[in-house]
């Protein structure tokens, strides 16, 4: 980009984006690294924890906990593509990322996030499936169908991606290159561009519309037929078990397309960029940092395992130690 002797701004591309982040001081911008630090180390530490639990434990190696792993992979990936480079851009006076930086952030967000929106639709459905038809269960959900359902949720991802990534750096970006964000999001990139985006604006409705009002329909409905069979059941231990887990699920669906249906599919619903960073810190890392706690403060067979594995390592630390001390 070229400044030209009538003050106008050149169509030539752009090379880099200025991404502008928070509003505020050098003691600010400290302060917000600092928390921000400490929330994506926990996001990192609960997500890691539970992919290694389920790893290891095989009391969880069941299609539901198969499922719930690859959702800590996904909150762990889509966090990691945002915040390490918000928290070098804190304590940076540049705050500089490439086109293609600012491309490939971007592509990797709306495929992972758009994964997630798939994934607890899947969820769902499994636990439609355990709960309404159980003695059909290990056989609709054997592990090749379970791994095949997980790609069917990257490749509506990736499609996704490909068609949100495509319309919206093929526009001209003319007037500016600094993006009122702390990472390249649709919405400030959109205010950049130096054409009509009512296409792309459209377009993202439409398909963030889409892919909330299916998956939600596939999660109402699986909810639907599973409150029916839990009232209808004899036993209240089973039913709290139940309403236990399902109740786990409910929270995290409840969380994630709230707020990506208030930032992606209402229009006008987020007044400033600066309420729509709020929100985007909400689904980018707070919610990643509180599923891992959802899933194990409210399941049982989480807690044992968490509580087996504590007890393996304590015994191979006091095995290590005497060792040592023989």
């Amino acid at each position: 980009m070229s400044h030209q002797g009538d003050g106008n701004f050149s169509e030539m591309p752009l090379q880099k984006f200025v991404l502008e982040g928070f509003e505020g001081g050098l003691q600010t911008q400290a302060l917000l690294f600092t928390l921000f630090l400490a929330l994506y180390v926990v996001v990192v530490l609960g997500n890691l924890t539970m992919i290694v639990l389920i790893t290891l434990d095989a009391c969880l190696h069941s299609p539901m906990y198969f499922f719930l792993k690859n959702l800590s992979f996904l909150h762990l990936c889509y966090s990691s593509v945002i915040y390490p480079k918000a928290l070098v851009n804190f304590l940076s006076s540049s705050k500089v990322i490439t086109f293609a930086g600012c491309a490939t952030q971007f592509f990797f967000f709306s495929l992972l996030v758009t994964t997630e929106g798939f994934l607890l639709a899947v969820m769902a459905y499994d636990r439609f499936v355990a709960v309404c038809s159980p003695l059909r269960y290990p056989i609709s959900m054997r592990p090749s169908v379970c791994a095949r359902l997980v790609l069917g949720c990257y490749c509506g991802g990736c499609l996704n991606s490909i068609l949100q990534t495509n319309f919206t750096f093929s526009l001209p970006f003319c007037s500016s290159n600094h993006i009122d964000h702390f990472f390249c999001d649709i919405r400030p990139l959109l205010k950049l561009a130096c054409a009509d985006t009512t296409i792309n604006e459209l377009i993202m409705f439409a398909i963030s519309g889409l892919i909330i009002m299916g998956t939600t329909l596939v999660v109402l409905i699986s909810y639907g037929y599973i409150t029916g069979t839990i009232l209808r059941m004899r036993s209240g231990g089973g039913r709290h078990k139940l309403f236990s887990t399902c109740s786990s699920h409910m929270t995290a669906v409840s969380l994630f397309y709230g707020t990506v249906f208030v930032m992606y599919a209402q229009p006008g619903a987020v007044e400033s960029m600066e309420q729509g960073k709020v929100v985007s810190v909400f689904y980018t890392l707070v919610i990643p940092m509180l599923n891992p706690l959802i899933y194990s403060l409210r399941n049982k067979d989480v807690k044992d395992a968490l509580r087996r594995l504590g007890q393996k390592h304590t015994a191979m630390w006091r095995m290590m130690a005497r060792e040592t001390g023989s």
